[in-house]
């Protein structure tokens, strides 16, 4: 778990941008709020894919314990150390902590409070694994940091590559390519049935890049295993209510994403009172943070997917998909002019047309001309590896249009653009993507450089 309260209010409204990527991509499901029972097989392999260190114990305390206690092979692999969380290090030191040398530092003592927590649970140092990305920067390194482009320069610590000793893989380059190869390393190393993972909704950019990355990974390993696929929300906007220690109490799915297929997992008392015991070894968080910590500690653990979508025989690729947003939320990091002048997302339709990808945007009302659009494609093949494949970005102003492609500026006969007030429709050809199988989308609207939804 990771809150950078300074910089939350701009990668928040990619969380929306998210879980709209994956609405289109897989398909929103149908059912209803309710949830159904998670089930265990005496054949589980229980593998727990966490962003931070805890996490693993936010999401997944009572499952670890349960699979323990069935006996279960259990793994938990981290992209993180968690090194990039000063405010919780200033309370932890007691003073600032940013010579870079002083972040890798606190990363390692957070690679000990996992371990630490890990015990707590019922499992051995020897099963967790670190893949050392940095924090708060993978969701950068997904959308820019492929192929030629250099690595990513951690914003704290640095490092352009993973500088932990006891890492996975030390010195793997901070790119995109070097992640998928780890997260296939740790897949296939250990074969798991069940993959626990931050959801693609969550409202931190480590914890959508994850998904985002372990979908990639699974889909190159899709002749090798299907393991069911269990994402579970950590960061999202005025939940899980009420904030603070109520063990007695169980979550229920935020109502935005109710629609959404939820499992849940329920704890017994004595697990309830472990899950804390385990939660509490990560000090560095919990001291900075114990109110919000606290709030997942209850009687049950809530895991949900989307479902895949009928492809066209065509193309290979779903013929329309749609995300509705009901009621798009004001961020409260806006003044009060910016609030005013708040436009947000309300239908985000995707399909084929011809040879063409056709994204069509319904915003909450009309575009000034201060509001600008960013949607992003990015296509997937499976005889292509995803770092070769085109990442498109489209930026549309009421008097410009930009179009990149991994940060690189491209020609703008690449796309088309249909604009009216309240609705947008963007063009991109098949061709331009790398004639792709599936795709990950998504846009986000923003005022000025200030994003909305």
């Amino acid at each position: 778990m990771y809150i950078n309260k300074a910089n939350f209010g701009l990668f928040c409204r990619w969380g929306q941008l998210a879980a709209m990527v994956v609405g289109l991509l897989l398909g929103m499901g149908t059912a209803g709020a309710e949830s159904t029972p998670l089930t265990f097989f005496a054949t589980d392999r229980i593998l727990v894919l966490a962003p931070h260190p805890d996490d693993e114990v936010i999401a997944c305390g009572g499952v670890i314990q349960e699979a323990v206690a069935l006996h279960l092979p259990v793994r938990v692999a981290f992209l993180t150390y968690g090194d990039n969380n000063e405010w919780s290090f200033a309370v932890y030191r007691k003073h600032l902590v940013l010579e870079p040398s002083a972040l890798r530092a606190m990363g390692e003592i957070r690679h000990g409070e996992a371990v630490a927590a890990a015990q707590v649970l019922g499992l051995t140092s020897n099963d967790v694994v670190f893949l050392g990305y940095p924090d708060f920067g993978t969701l950068h390194i997904w959308r820019e940091h492929w192929g030629d482009r250099p690595p990513f320069l951690s914003m704290l610590t640095r490092s352009r590559s993973v500088p932990y000793p006891d890492a996975l893989r030390v010195g793997a380059p901070y790119k995109g390519e070097e992640v998928i190869q780890d997260l296939k390393t740790v897949l296939r190393q250990f074969r798991p049935t069940k993959v626990f993972v931050s959801h693609a909704a969550d409202h931190n950019p480590d914890h959508q890049a994850l998904y985002l990355f372990t979908r990639v990974a699974l889909w190159d390993l899709a002749k090798e295993m299907t393991p069911d696929v269990m994402p579970y929300l950590v960061h999202y906007p005025a939940w899980p209510e009420p904030r603070g220690a109520n063990p007695a109490l169980s979550n229920s799915p935020p109502l935005t994403l109710a629609a959404a297929r939820w499992q849940s997992w329920e704890l017994a008392s004595p697990r309830v009172i472990v899950k804390m015991n385990a939660l509490q070894k990560h000090q560095t968080q919990f001291a900075y943070a114990s109110r919000y910590l606290e709030s997942f500690v209850r009687r049950n653990e809530l895991f949900s997917d989307y479902a895949m979508p009928r492809e066209s025989p065509a193309t290979g690729m779903a013929t329309q998909t749609e995300a509705v947003i009901a009621e798009p939320a004001k961020p409260q990091e806006l003044t009060d002019e910016e609030r005013a002048a708040f436009i947000g997302i309300e239908r985000y339709r995707l399909y084929v047309s011809g040879d063409s990808l056709v994204t069509e945007i319904v915003f909450s009302r009309p575009m000034g001309r201060e509001v600008g659009v960013t949607i992003d494609l990015m296509g997937y093949r499976a005889d292509r590896p995803f770092g070769d494949m085109p990442k498109i970005s489209v930026r549309v102003g009421a008097t410009h249009l930009e179009v990149f492609e991994r940060g690189k500026e491209m020609e703008l006969t690449t796309v088309s653009v249909k604009r009216s007030m309240k609705e947008l429709q963007v063009s991109v050809p098949l061709d331009v993507l790398g004639r792709p199988e599936r795709v990950f989308a998504g846009a986000h609207s923003h005022l000025g450089m200030v994003p909305m939804a």
